[in-house]
């Protein structure tokens, strides 16, 4: 069953807070959406938190319209399920390491040398944290 709110649920943050993958769309003019996967945080005050580079083309579509959604999908295996937020965003430097580094050792193994090195590499773009403020959630599942 498909239902909608404008709050993230004690559900969907428990869903949310498995290491899955979430499909980030931001508004872009006359551009259609380009999807693009990102590892992120359900945060406890109910907003969707990810990491990016300063100049990637995300962050200059979002300066110009800060609207943008996430959807996370259950794995294949499992019973059909979905979170889908829609919101308007903000950007900020601060706490976007300690969001990367979070994210990295809950999506990655960091005693694996390689990985430790890809994660250095991250934190040397200076990345920004960019939440994602629902105002509507839209979920499915059995």
């Amino acid at each position: 069953m498909t239902t909608a709110t404008s709050r993230l649920t004690a559900e969907d943050l428990e869903f949310l807070g498995r290491p899955l993958h979430g499909f980030l769309s931001v508004a872009g003019g006359t551009q259609p959406p380009q999807p693009r996967p990102v590892w992120f945080e359900a945060t406890a005050e109910g907003t969707i938190q990810f990491f990016t580079e300063p100049g990637s083309l995300k962050v200059r579509r979002l300066h110009r319209d800060p609207r943008a959604s996430i959807v996370v999908a259950a794995p294949v295996g499992e019973r059909e399920r979905w979170v889908s937020v829609v919101g308007r965003t903000t950007m900020a430097a601060d706490g976007a390491h300690d969001l990367c580094s979070r994210l990295a050792a809950r999506y990655w193994d960091l005693d694996d040398q390689a990985r430790a090195h890809d994660l250095a590499m991250m934190l040397a773009a200076d990345p920004l944290r960019v939440v994602i403020h629902p105002e509507t959630v839209h979920r499915y599942g059995h």
